[in-house]
Parts: structure tokens; sequence; C-alpha cells
């Protein structure tokens, strides 16, 4: 097994990928294309445990409100 696990896939061919994709997309895209990258992961794993886009979305929005209202009660009441 190489790396990750996938067969064949040692630390040269790595480099080599790398490589060639800096050459393709250039070093100021590649900070755009990770951010991408994760969110595309981040979305398959929601999808594969079964979460839709409006649970994520509600959860993301929860945190913030949660947060505030976290901030509230630690504040001394007269």
């Amino acid at each position: 097994m190489g790396i990750l696990g996938i067969p064949g896939l040692g630390t040269t061919e790595l480099i080599i990928i790398l490589v060639i994709v800096l050459v393709l997309f250039g070093p100021k895209r590649l900070p755009q294309l990770g951010k991408s990258l994760g969110k595309t992961v981040k979305s398959m794993r929601d999808g594969l445990e079964g979460k839709d886009e409006e649970s994520v979305e509600a959860e993301e929005a929860e945190k913030p409100a949660a947060a505030a209202a976290e901030k509230h009660s630690d504040t001394p009441q007269d």
C-alpha cells in the first residue's frame, strides 16, 4: 500500500502530482482550489451522513445565535 492507502501511489508520485498542479494553476489559485476542495469534501461527508443543505445551514445559523445567547447569560444581572 502506498500513501493514503492507494496502491502504487508513493511519495515520488505525490510530489510529481503536486508539481503538475502548481504549474497548471499557479501559486495564486492554489488557496482557492484548496478552499473549494474542502467545501466539496465537507458537503460529500454531510451527504453521506444524511444531512441535507437546509439542516446544515440551520446548524450554522444556530452557532452565532447560541454564542450570542451564551455571551448575554455571562453578564451579571442587577
